[in-house]
């Protein structure tokens, strides 16, 4: 094995996205990741949204350590991201505690609701595919519950102070952007009439310049912050929800949100070129991205050159037979462990290298994919002067999620089972009642010499194990800063059997990867956050962080 030492963290227990070059060479972004410049020493937070990153700052700033700064950013994002996250979704956020020096896994998925039917979402049943983006489709939202669960435990603040940069984003509104205004249009006439009255004005939805002001989103965060999460999870707001629900056809129910928790789980954990890199554990399906690093090792990434043709290749093979153990292999942990002693085997990723042809692309071989790919998911990260971390991707699923908004909630319903896949019945990832909802997702933490020096994570579905591995193989085998590594060009695997390849991919090295079998189709991918931090000789710490360029977001410091 070259230059690398693996060591894997099993332990699983519950604590609680054409230039004229040579076909082996790419066309990296002309532009840099999003950030302002400074030397900044005590704190960074980088998210996809300048309102949302500001909120964490004024907490920061206040005193707040960052787990406090967390709460703010996650709730401001729901305001200013209405059509990505929020109190109707879920998420998976990684932490990293200074005091304890240990890093922890907070899942913030809800389960798939008791009463679902898993065989709406297949064929014979009428409207199969409208059921798995529907009222049908909403799992328990988790989101505001991880809130709450990570501030018991770690913050340091008031939780209504918290919510307070929220509130004032929603009652005093803000002026939607032309990205914003986008995806409003695109989903307005999918809207009922209550969502329509906020995010619209005479039957049209509001465009860019406009302002959109969100009062009920504002008085449900004031009551959140009076009454805490019990207010959704079995409060008047659960209430309203268990109505939208029946009045619309869904299987979420107020049983469903009375019993809902958020758990503490270990992550799970992999030694790679001198840094411990941790990824949360089941019930999130983030252990492909660290297979991936492990064979991209034994096959020689270092040598192969940053996105060569053959280092781009060998990636994309190598990422086909991730995924395949994702579909095999991920699990609730109350029903089953996913393989973790093979999957993070040295022999058995060998046998994953041996079986790449380095000429020909082979097809993925996996039947009755049904499943999709998301970009309607957000990721920030914060980060304190004490060296707390929060890594967090969070998400409503498809835009808007459900499209459905509990009235007088002013928040949005998830869509999550649209990502279970439902063929064949019975699989590991279908829609099993009562069981926790699967992600893809995979915040993760790097440490060095026992301090952390990374942390990022991006939205992008199933492209998101993918599009970390490469942000990490960019920091610690190609020497990238961390504007660096989340601006360079990505490739990702896209079921069922597609090649998603950025457009700064030099156009000859398209050409040649579509030459080689594989189904090259042109798309961004993933809208990353992402920090560092130095330790400097004289004992001071210092904050670098990047905001993705494919997105609108900020990353800026104390």
């Amino acid at each position: 094995m070259r230059n690398s030492c693996f060591k894997l963290l099993t332990t699983i227990v519950i604590l609680a996205g054409c230039s004229q070059e040579t076909p082996t060479q790419t066309a990296e972004p002309a532009m840099s990741a999003a950030r302002e410049a400074g030397d900044y020493t005590n704190g960074m937070v980088a998210s996809a949204h300048p309102i949302a990153t500001e909120a964490g700052l004024e907490i920061l700033s206040a005193g707040g350590n960052a787990f406090d700064a967390a709460v703010a950013i996650a709730s401001t994002l729901n305001v200013v991201e209405p059509m990505m996250s929020g109190m109707g979704g879920y998420g998976t956020i990684m932490v990293y505690s200074a005091e304890t020096g240990e890093p922890y896994y907070l899942d913030a998925s809800g389960k798939i609701p008791v009463g679902v039917d898993p065989d709406v979402y297949r064929a014979p049943t009428p409207n199969y595919m409208e059921n798995r983006v529907g009222p049908k489709a909403v799992s328990t939202p988790g989101a505001s519950r991880a809130w709450q669960a990570m501030h018991e435990r770690f913050g340091s603040m008031n939780w209504a102070t918290l919510l307070q940069p929220a509130i004032s984003a929603a009652e005093n509104g803000y002026v939607l952007d032309e990205r914003i205004a986008g995806y409003v249009a695109a989903a307005f006439d999918e809207f009922g009439d209550y969502p329509k009255g906020i995010f619209g004005r005479d039957g049209q939805p509001l465009g860019e310049g406009d302002r959109l002001v969100q009062s009920d989103l504002a008085e449900t965060l004031r009551i959140l912050g009076r009454e805490g999460t019990d207010a959704i999870y079995g409060g008047n707001i659960g209430a309203a929800i268990d109505s939208a629900m029946r009045d619309s056809g869904g299987f979420l129910a107020m049983t469903d949100l009375e019993s809902h928790n958020a758990d503490w789980w270990t992550p799970v954990h992999l030694e790679f070129r001198g840094h411990d890199i941790y990824t949360p554990s089941a019930p999130a399906g983030a252990f492909p991205m660290l297979e991936r690093l492990g064979m991209m090792d034994l096959a020689g990434s270092r040598d192969l050159g940053h996105n060569t043709l053959e280092y781009l290749h060998t990636f994309a093979e190598l990422t086909k037979a991730a995924y395949w153990d994702r579909l095999a292999f991920s699990s609730d942990p109350d029903i089953a462990t996913p393989p973790y002693e093979r999957l993070f085997s040295p022999d058995y990723w060998q046998t994953r290298v041996d079986a790449v042809n380095p000429d020909v692309a082979k097809d993925f071989d996996y039947t009755g994919i049904v499943s999709a790919n998301s970009e309607n998911t957000t990721h920030f990260v914060v980060a304190d002067r004490d060296g707390n971390i929060v890594s967090a991707t969070v998400t409503l699923g498809g835009l808007f999620g459900s499209k459905i908004m509990p009235a007088g909630t002013g928040f949005f319903l998830n869509n999550s089972l649209r990502y279970c896949t439902f063929e064949p019945a019975g699989n590991p990832m279908d829609a099993h009642p009562g069981r926790r909802k699967l992600s893809s997702d995979s915040p993760s933490i790097i440490l060095q010499d026992g301090k952390p020096v990374y942390a990022l994570g991006t939205p992008g579905g199933h492209t998101i194990t993918q599009a970390v591995a490469q942000m990490i193989m960019n920091l610690l085998d190609h020497g990238m800063t961390i504007e660096e590594a989340i601006a360079s060009s990505r490739i990702a695997f896209v079921e069922p059997n597609t090649l998603a390849v950025e457009e700064t991919i030099a156009a000859a090295t398209r050409q040649s990867l579509a030459d080689m079998g594989h189904e090259v189709e042109v798309r961004y991918i993933g809208n990353a956050n992402g920090l560092a931090i130095e330790y400097r000789e004289d004992g001071t710490t210092r904050f670098s962080g990047a905001s993705d360029p494919r997105g609108a977001g900020l990353a800026k410091g104390l």
